[in-house]
Parts: structure tokens; sequence; C-alpha cells
């Protein structure tokens, strides 16, 4: 693939396929030669043939890389688990059928933690995922190997599923946008559950108008999923390029545990909002520092259910000597990795009799404060900002055998999930010459504020350098 084709946004890539200078084919046959080279780790399954593409699609035939958490009717479909290795579903999630009907063919599946329950990538059931920008680091998670195949020009653009962080913050630590969504904007439909009332689809891209590109193709309301909602509006590409009026609240600046460097980064990010019109200013959020601890008993509680039914009786690889206890336990002992283990026993404990109320149930009131606290700042403000990761990427083998810090890597995407708002992560700058990640949150269904307001700021900021690959 020339350098001159892979520099392309998936948007100009469409351009130029609809004016007739490349064709739909030509286009997925360079990426996927591509993908099947790629050196990260970023891909599980990558497809062998580009498939026949509608005429005049409006995503133009560019093709999209998708997490293997989605199902993709006779594709392996693993959720980046041992347990459902070779596990080829006989139906494909309405998010993808969306994008393949608008004309972006599926690529590829790329590489996850194990049921989208990490942040760094390396809980995979087939290996970790390196970062483009220095393969001895992380490229964050869950949806590293989406966030991975984008910044390494190995993808245009891809999906992935965000429960507390898994596309905003891998996006910050590669160098890309990712969106988060409004809770139900997106059908969940085919998309392999974690913890149902967070679990959320978005796209990581290269740009904010790829973003809401893509997006725009996603949302609707969805009869096979019962917490889809119609879309309010129509999804605008943005194109505003000052931030006058705009009110922005500025939060966790000076918390505990952001690294200086980072800090720095998101400051000069601010300034920028305000030379470009805006009018940032100090926020609180008394309850958001405790988010991490609610999500850490919610998220797993809600797993726990939902994985119970990896048995060994209808799905994967079973293990055992014909005895149904040993079928079950020995399945979840080979099948499951350590992560998923330890949030499953986490959930189970947290739902269990005589603990529900104290766990579970303190956690969900929590969660109503926190929402509480967003719905006051935002009578104030129009948007809130943060910083997306305390650091930036961190070392592969830095942090597994420390949880907490490993969880902590959440703490600034954590409260909007909670609270089921739309949050986006833009890079604005580099730390130690890597990405910084800027988060700009907003009310439900205010995703076309928040994509205008990040395109404004991503053109002030001129962000460059995500690497395009070797």
């Amino acid at each position: 693939m020339s350098a001159e084709l892979l520099a392309l946004t998936a948007a100009q890539a469409g351009e130029r396929v609809r004016a007739r200078e490349l064709s739909p084919g030509e286009l997925f046959d360079a990426y996927r030669e591509r993908a099947a080279a790629d050196e990260h780790g970023s891909y599980l399954w990558v497809a062998e043939k580009a498939p026949d593409t509608p005429a005049g699609a409006p995503l133009g035939g560019v093709p999209v890389a998708v997490k293997d958490l989605f199902c993709v009717e006779g594709v392996p479909s693993s959720a980046g688990s041992r347990i459902l290795e070779g596990y080829r579903p006989p139906y494909t999630a309405t998010a993808v059928e969306k994008l393949v009907r608008a004309g972006a063919p599926v690529l590829g599946k790329t590489n996850q933690d194990e049921f989208a329950m990490g942040s760094s990538n390396e809980n995979s059931g087939f290996g970790p995922v390196k970062n483009p920008w220095d393969p001895r680091r992380v490229p964050g998670g869950s949806s590293g190997g989406s966030a991975a195949a984008v910044a390494a020009g190995t993808a245009p653009w891809a999906i992935g599923t965000d429960t507390g962080g898994s596309i905003r913050q891998p996006a910050a630590l590669c160098g890309l946008v990712g969106l988060k969504p409004t809770y139900g904007a997106v059908s969940r439909y085919g998309m392999i559950a974690f913890a149902s009332s967070l679990d959320q689809c978005g796209p990581l891209t290269r740009d904010v108008t790829d973003s809401a590109l893509l997006f725009r193709h996603l949302v609707g309301r969805d009869a096979c999923d019962s917490t889809s909602l119609a879309f309010p509006e129509q999804v605008e590409l943005p194109g505003s390029e000052r931030l006058d009026g705009l009110r922005v609240g500025v939060w966790g600046l000076d918390e505990e545990g952001l690294d200086a460097g980072v800090a720095a980064v998101c400051r000069r990010a601010v300034d920028r909002i305000e030379e470009l019109g805006g009018s940032p200013t100090e926020v609180q959020l008394p309850h958001a520092g405790h988010g991490l601890s609610a999500y850490y008993v919610i998220a797993p509680a809600e797993a726990s259910a939902n994985l119970a039914r990896y048995d060994g009786v209808r799905y994967g690889p079973r293990s055992g000597d014909g005895d149904l206890l040993s079928l079950y336990e020995e399945t979840r002992h080979d099948g499951f990795g350590d992560e998923v283990k330890r949030r499953v026993m986490l959930g189970t404990y947290a739902l269990s009799s005589g603990y529900y109320e104290a766990y579970y149930g303190s956690a969900q009131k929590v969660r109503t404060l926190i929402a509480d606290d967003f719905r006051a700042a935002f009578e104030r403000v129009d948007l809130i900002v943060t910083p997306t990761s305390p650091t930036v990427a961190f070392k592969l083998g830095e942090r597994t055998a420390d949880p907490l810090a490993m969880y902590l890597s959440d703490y600034f995407t954590v409260p909007m999930p909670l609270a089921g708002l739309p949050a986006i992560s833009i890079p604005c700058g580099l730390s130690d010459g890597l990405p910084v990640g800027l988060q700009l949150a907003g009310p439900a269904f205010g995703e076309n504020r928040i994509l205008d307001a990040a395109y404004a700021l991503e053109l002030a900021l001129g962000f460059e350098g995500v690497p395009r690959g070797s």
C-alpha cells in the first residue's frame, strides 16, 4: 500500500472511491494485506477476500476492523477467550450489520482483553497486543486490538466496546479518537455481554470526522435490543472551528495519581479551549472519585451472571470426564483466564445472600449519586473536560501483578458509563514522546455538540504523529 493511500482518513478514502479514483476492492485488498502482516497482535482473524459492496453505499467500501466481542456470522468470534475458541455464530451483531449495509465490509476481528475485562490488552487468551508507538508498551484495553490496528495503519477505522473506558483509554494511549456513545444509542444485540447495564459500542478513528461518520451509521432503535433507543436527531459531521460561548467544566486536573506530564499537556489543551472562545471553569463531581469502587462491584456482578452460560454445554471446547459437575468446573477452569475468574468470583460474592445490599445495592446508590453530580454540573456547563488516562501507555507486564494499579487506569473514564453519558477522547499532545488523551463528556444524546467541540479543538491542537506502521 502506498504511503499516500495509507495516510488517508476513512472519509478521504471513501471520497476517492466515490470519485472512482480507487475501487472498493483495491482498498479492501490493500488493507487486508497489511492486516494479514500485522506485527502488533492486533488481529485474531482477517478476511480472505473483498466482499461485494453495495453501489453508492455511504461509507464507500472503506473496510472496518471489528472487536472480537461482536458476533459475525460464520466468522470466529471468541471475545478474546479460550472458552469460545472456534465458535462461529449463526448471526451478525446489529452494529456490524448496519456498517456492512452502509458499505463498510468487515476487514478482520481484533484482539481484546478476555470478555472485555482489562485495561491493557494483556488479558487476551490469545496473547497481548503491542502499542504501535512503542511495542514494549500496552495499547490500553479492552479494545486494544482495534486501537492498535488503526494507529498502525492496518485498518482505516474500527469499532470497539466501552464498559468502563475500553474505547476511550486505548484511544488515548494510541493517539486516536475514541467515542463512547450514550447508553442505548447503539444496539448491543450480538455484542457478547460483559456488564449489560454499561456496555456500549463505539468507533475508534484517526480523526473526529471519521468518528462522526461511523457513529452516524451505528445509531438507532433495534427490536432485538430492548435497551436501545432512537437517536433524537441526525448525527451531523462536525464543522465548527470555534468554541464561542461554550461553557466547559474542567475536572480532574488536580487529582492525586495524575501524571505530571499528562496534567501539563491537558492544561495546555484547556488553554486552547479559551483561545477558541470557550469559557473553561472548574466543576465539582463530588462522588466521581468513588466511581471505580462502584464500577468494580457492579461490572463484576453483572459479569458473573452473564458468564454463567459458558459451561461447556452450548459453546466452545469442553473439559471433564463426563460427570456434569466436573464438566462445568473443568471447562470454566481451563477456558477462563485469571482476570475473568477474579471478576466472576468478586461479582458472585457481591450478589450472594447477606451481601447483596451491602455491596451491589450500595454501589448502585453511588451510581445514582454520580449521575446526579453530572446532572447538576450540566446545569452550569455545556461539556466537561478531563484527562482520559492518568498516565501515558505503560510497559507490558508492569501492572499485571497489581490489579489495583491496573484498575486505576480507568479512574477518569468510569464515571461516564455509570451515568450512561457520552464521552470522547481526542489526542491533545505528547508526554515523554507518547500520546495523551483529553476527554470531553456531555449530557445524554449530546454527541453532536461533543463531536463539534472535539473537531474545533482537534484543528487547533494540530496533533500529528500517529504511527503508520512499518
